[in-house]
C-alpha cells in the first residue's frame, strides 16, 4: 500500500507523526489505503467513478482532493498540486457562506 513512487513506506503511527509535526496538521489522520486496483479502498472507487481526473479515473499522484457536498454528491475533484485554500471558495459556496 505504497501506491505513489516509494514516497509513503512508513505505517500508519509514523505516518501521523510526520502530518502532526512536520506539515501542522489539526484534523485526523485516517489510515493509509490503496487507492487505485482492484484492492482500492470503496470510498476511493466510488470517488473516482463519480469525478474522473485529467487522465482518468484513477488517481495519480497522492494529494488528489475531492469535495462532497452534504448529500454524498461529489461536486469537484481538485490535482494534487492544488492548494487547499484555494478551494476555499468552493466550499464555502456549499456551505452557502459565499
Amino acid at each position: 500500500c505504497n501506491q505513489f513512487g516509494g514516497q509513503e513506506p512508513g505505517d500508519n503511527a509514523q505516518i501521523a507523526e510526520v502530518a502532526c509535526t512536520r506539515f501542522k496538521a489539526e484534523f485526523p489522520i485516517f489510515d493509509k489505503v490503496e487507492v487505485n486496483g482492484s484492492n482500492a479502498a470503496p470510498i476511493y472507487k466510488f470517488l473516482k467513478s463519480s469525478k474522473g481526473g485529467l487522465f482518468g479515473d484513477g488517481i495519480k499522484w497522492n494529494f488528489t482532493k475531492f469535495l462532497v457536498d452534504k448529500d454524498g454528491n461529489v461536486v469537484e475533484r481538485y490535482a494534487p498540486t492544488t492548494s487547499p485554500l484555494s478551494i476555499e471558495k468552493d466550499v464555502k459556496k456549499l456551505l452557502g457562506i459565499a
